[in-house]
């Protein structure tokens, strides 16, 4: 090979032969025939617990930026790749909605809302708390995104079932009383003998006599731990009006109040950022680039090659060497593509599920005031489902109540309301609750129906089951992964998306670094 020319083509063969596709496209990237990296280097606000080792760079296109386009985006920009997010809507966050004064909300076949919320009032219309393990919090500190206390589970919060409204610590404590009384009898007739030793069973008594408040018969009568009228201080303190029956209790359905004591995922302490959930949407746009975020710009068409991608959208056509597809399975499914049958009919597996909340602006915090509730959630059996107290803002002047948060049959009749009867109604029911003072001094509302916003039209989705389908929209169709919360085992929540993300980003990377 004396005297032999080496072409730059003939470099490339030979660096890609020997260092793989990664290798070939840094040094396409240093002879300025393709981008070796971002536009300018990354460089996280603070340390992440995740990272792509190596660098890959490739061109990729990301459907969708929402929670988990963002992530891909944002992961794979810290490797070097070269990203464009296609966004149908007009703005980037999908789910993860804020809305202040100014914002303009519409709704497929409805009337649009203007926001009239005062300064510094904000509604997390999507998601609105954090749990302390989920990687959410991960990313707000790798972000530099304060956090706050998201009060979950408040004694002081109510239950309303039946036509009857009680305080959190007043149904928790006749459950937890009855229950242990009627374990405590059976222990002490014998009915355990076969189960558990005699000392075991003693040990048992001593627990259900401090865990419900029993008396000295084993029998709850009450106890000081279901509320005040009046707290002590100088004097004893007014008790509320004695338990009634356990067959009334049962009756009343109020057991629903510590239900949510025990669900991993919604186990106090939880969190929220600081001034609204789309502190999140604005950092990872920051990060990412909003150059690289197209809205407006629904995908028509997707068509996986042997050497890339080429994506269709109402405002052009996008080449890619990958494609992350992060939209809602129930959106790609109609999209036109060639990633064959099966992947359509995994597509339209999982249902999505209809879901809708109301925010209430009062010019007074009465139910700090008045009820001395200070953040929690009061749980309903009526059509509004849940009421959120803000975690925020304590003592001042005005605040904003989430005046319900229901889903499926609720959701899809409260979104076939108008704004203005939504709100009518969710006044009516709340009123049930916390009398005439919840339909005086709202000074403003915004409701949102998620199965009637145009490109998402749901909530979250339910899988009929975690089958094949699920399995097969875990790996690539060809050169397009998918990525959601949808395929997780978190869904609904940002976690999932999250999670989702780095799973597709990492097998892309994978392939990157290994293709020859």
């Amino acid at each position: 090979m004396e005297g032999a020319k080496l072409t730059r083509r003939g470099l490339l063969v030979g660096i890609g032969a020997v260092g793989g596709a990664g290798a070939m496209y840094a040094a396409m990237g240093a002879l300025g025939l393709a981008p070796s990296e971002q536009d300018k280097e990354f460089a996280a606000p603070r340390q992440g617990d995740f990272s792509l080792r190596g660098k890959g760079a490739a061109k990729v296109v990301i459907l969708g930026a929402g929670v988990a386009g963002l992530i891909a985006a944002y992961e794979l920009g810290k490797a070097g790749y070269d990203c464009t997010l296609l966004e149908a809507g007009s703005r980037a966050g999908g789910r993860n909605l804020t809305l202040r004064g100014g914002d303009r909300l519409t709704e497929l076949n409805g009337p649009a809302q203007d926001v009239k919320f005062g300064e510094g009032v904000y509604f997390n219309a999507g998601p609105g708390r954090i749990a302390p393990w989920m990687v959410t919090l991960d990313y707000c500190r790798e972000l530099g995104i304060p956090i706050e206390t998201f009060i979950n589970n408040n004694a002081a919060a109510y239950v309303h079932t039946n036509g009857q409204t009680v305080r959190a610590r007043t149904a928790r404590a006749d459950m937890y009383g009855y229950v242990a009384e009627l374990l405590a009898k059976a222990t002490n007739l014998g009915a355990l003998d076969r189960t558990i030793t005699k000392a075991d069973q003693e040990t048992l008594l001593d627990f259900l006599r401090r865990f419900g408040d029993l008396g000295p018969k084993l029998e709850y009568e009450g106890s000081d731990r279901r509320g005040f009228t009046k707290f002590p201080a100088i004097g004893g303190g007014t008790p509320v009006e004695a338990p009634g029956t356990l067959h009334q209790i049962l009756a009343a359905g109020t057991g629903r109040s510590i239900i949510g004591d025990f669900g991993y995922e919604q186990a106090t302490p939880m969190f929220q950022p600081v001034g609204g959930m789309d502190a999140i949407v604005v950092k990872l746009k920051e990060a990412v680039g909003e150059d690289r975020i197209k809205t407006g710009a629904k995908v028509t068409k997707i068509t996986t090659l042997a050497d890339g991608v080429e994506i269709a959208h109402t405002g052009g056509v996008v080449k890619a060497d990958y494609c992350i597809a992060a939209l809602p399975p129930h959106i790609l499914a109609k999209i036109p593509h060639n990633l064959g049958a099966q992947i359509t009919t995994a597509l339209a597996t999982p249902a999505p599920v209809a879901a809708g909340k109301i925010g209430l602006e009062y010019g007074r915090r009465w139910w700090e005031l008045e009820d001395r509730v200070y953040g929690g959630v009061t749980e309903t059996d009526l059509d509004i489902t849940h009421i959120w107290y803000p975690s925020h803002g304590y003592h001042s002047e005005r605040g904003l109540l989430v005046g319900y948060y229901n889903t499926e049959h609720e959701a899809e009749l409260y979104g076939s309301l108008s704004p203005e009867d939504r709100r009518n109604r969710a006044l009516t029911q709340g009123k049930k609750i916390h009398g005439e003072k919840y339909r005086q001094n709202v000074l403003a509302s915004a409701s949102i129906a998620w199965h009637r916003q145009e490109h998402i039209q749901g909530g979250w989705v339910r899988w009929p089951s975690f089958d094949s389908s699920f399995t097969l929209l875990q790996r690539p169709a060809g050169r397009v992964y998918f990525a959601g919360d949808w395929l997780t085992h978190l869904i609904a929540w940002q976690a999932g998306a999250m999670e989702s993300a780095r799973g597709a980003v990492t097998q892309l990377h994978q392939r990157v670094l290994q293709s020859p």
